[in-house]
This record gives C-alpha cells, structure tokens and sequence, in this order.
C-alpha cells in the first residue's frame, strides 16, 4: 500500500492541481471575453462544457459527476484485476484519478467543465479541452499500449 501511495498521490495532486490552476486563471482571465491565438492551429478561449466530450450529454452535469465518481471507485476495485499488478501503472492511475476528479469538481462548483485548449485548422475547430481531459486521454492510451504490450503473469519486484 505504501508503494502505491509514493507512486498514486503525487502524480494525482500534481495533475489535479494543474487543472484546476489553469482552469481558475483561464476563468478570471481576458479569454472570457476573446480567444488569444497562440499559433495558427492553436488558441487559448474559455468554453463552458455543459456535456462531456465533444459537447455531449449537455445539460446533465450531475449524472456525469456520479458516473465520474462511480468510474473511479469501480477503478479502484478492479485496478489490479483489470491491469495487473505492475507497478507501473500505478501512476497512469493517478493520472486517471486526477482527470475525472478535477472534471468532477468543476461539475459540481460550477455546473459545467471549463475547457481552454482549442486546435482548429482555419473555420475547422477540434473540440476544446483541458488539462484534466488530456490526464484521461493519455492514461487510458498508455494503458492500453501496457496491456497489449505486458504478461499479466507478471509479479510487481520490490
């Protein structure tokens, strides 16, 4: 349990503390008024997401805050089962954690995710996102790249 922790927390509170950093200046910043083009392809602009990812689901902000909470303690439960034991993973799982819960906290407090990374490719625009979906996006890939890529057999060395 100890081993988890060292790897699980810090990993978790950085990420969580990145969102919703950014999330808080991105809100008290000029950008709710206009977007600041940073490159041709990439903007900063402060969208509130009512939904999920890409938009969906607009409007039920309290059934997607439980059906975070529920993937975290369900994640939780089956981490091992469902990812072996390899201690490797333990930080994608901080990742995972922070990701959902740094969404679920905007849920909450304001009703809505606040979203601020926004590609685009002239008038084609990829949906806006933010620091805490990007935790989710990347630990989901890397685990999946683990599974295929480790024996489940294996036993975590100390």
């Amino acid at each position: 349990m100890r081993r988890f922790t060292l790897l699980f927390l810090p990993v978790f509170l950085v990420v969580l503390a990145l969102d919703q950093i950014t999330k808080i200046l991105v809100e008290r910043s000029e950008l709710v008024f206009r977007p600041l083009e940073i490159l041709p392809v990439f903007n900063l602009a402060y969208v509130q997401n009512r939904g999920m990812a890409w938009g969906l689901g607009q409007g039920s902000h309290v059934i997607l805050a439980v059906i975070g909470i529920l993937a975290i303690l369900l994640g939780a439960l089956f981490w091992k089962k469902l990812f072996g034991p390899q201690a490797n993973r333990v930080p994608l799982g901080g990742l995972l954690a922070a990701g959902i819960v740094g969404n679920i906290i905007d849920r909450l407090r304001l009703g809505y995710v606040i979203d601020f990374l926004d590609f685009h490719w002239g008038l084609h625009h990829f949906p806006c996102f933010n620091i805490a979906d990007s935790a989710i996006c990347v630990a989901i890939f890397l685990l999946i790249l683990l599974s295929w890529t480790s024996d489940r057999s294996e036993t975590p060395k100390d």
